[in-house]
């Protein structure tokens, strides 16, 4: 699906735990990995030969991680704004997706950007991204950090307006079921902006379209596919079901059906990343290329 793969890295504790979870993309075909640091220009005014070679010892470090799961590594050290920098060697090393760790509000451990650069990446970017998401727990009587979710294929919850990106973020579950996941949730969130007085039509349509969905997956290995249409605000019950359901990633397209990308991006995509408590998989719209 993905060969080759962008791991963004702070070179924290956490950032090492995001290193472990690589294997759930290396059981979907990918076999290359950029790993890359950057230094935030905003905090350093260059990069003197001794805090280059304390970094790339780090790096090299992280890189074994990888290496283990199978992964060929090349490492990439850089100074510039985080975000931008992703996105530019993403482009340049020709990956097609990006891996950032998301630490959430309430992490005290060192002091690591990458949970807020999290946030930026999912929000410019053109490629898919999958958030990582980190917890902290007490451990003899000391703060430690921990991945949420040590299987990611556990239970699936995919997240549907059945726009053409959802149909796009579809083949993603596609795949993740060849793989080896068994329980998938289907969601459709009945917006109540929209819906109103003709709610009881909206759902028996958008049954009609899960049960489809459903039925392709259960033919592609699936054993578990159940369908949810709950009514309320898109980005709470999203949030909300990830909780109550013992989700272990969710998928999801990064753009709408109302393709208006601060609407839907800033509202329900980037709301998910910010609280969730698990694991998100955005897809994007795919662009089209002007004749």
């Amino acid at each position: 699906m993905h060969k080759r793969v962008l791991v963004a890295t702070d070179l924290s504790e956490a950032s090492s735990k995001v290193m472990e979870q690589m294997n759930f993309l290396a059981c979907l075909g990918s076999r290359e990995a950029v790993l890359m640091h950057c230094v935030n220009v905003r905090d350093v005014g260059a990069l003197t030969e001794q805090l280059k070679i304390e970094l790339n010892k780090s790096l090299e470090e992280q890189k074994k991680i990888l290496e283990t799961q199978g992964f060929q590594v090349e490492t990439e050290l850089v100074l510039g704004l985080p975000h931008m920098e992703i996105h530019r060697i993403a482009e340049e090393k020709e990956c097609s997706l990006i891996v950032v760790g998301s630490h959430g509000r309430n992490v005290l451990l060192r002091a690591a950007t990458l949970g807020g650069v999290a946030f930026e990446v999912v929000h410019n970017s053109t490629l898919p991204v999958l958030v990582i998401r980190l917890k902290v727990i007490m451990e003899n009587e000391c703060k430690t950090c921990r991945i949420a979710c040590e299987n990611m294929t556990h239970h699936l919850l995919y997240v549907t307006d059945f726009s053409r990106t959802a149909e796009e973020a579809f083949s993603y579950v596609e795949r993740i079921v060849e793989a080896g996941a068994r329980r998938i949730t289907l969601l459709h969130v009945q917006d109540r902006l929209r819906v109103k007085e003709y709610l009881e039509d909206f759902n028996r349509i958008d049954r009609a379209r899960l049960e489809k969905l459903r039925d392709q997956l259960l033919a592609r290995g699936a054993e578990e596919v159940s369908m949810e249409i709950p009514h309320g605000d898109p980005g709470e019950e999203i949030v909300k079901c990830s909780r109550e359901w013992d989700v272990s990633l969710i998928v999801m397209g990064s753009q709408g059906r109302s393709h208006t990308h601060e609407i839907f991006l800033g509202s329900v995509s980037k709301e998910v990343v910010r609280r969730a408590t698990v694991p998100v998989l955005l897809i994007p719209a795919k662009r089209i290329t002007p004749p």
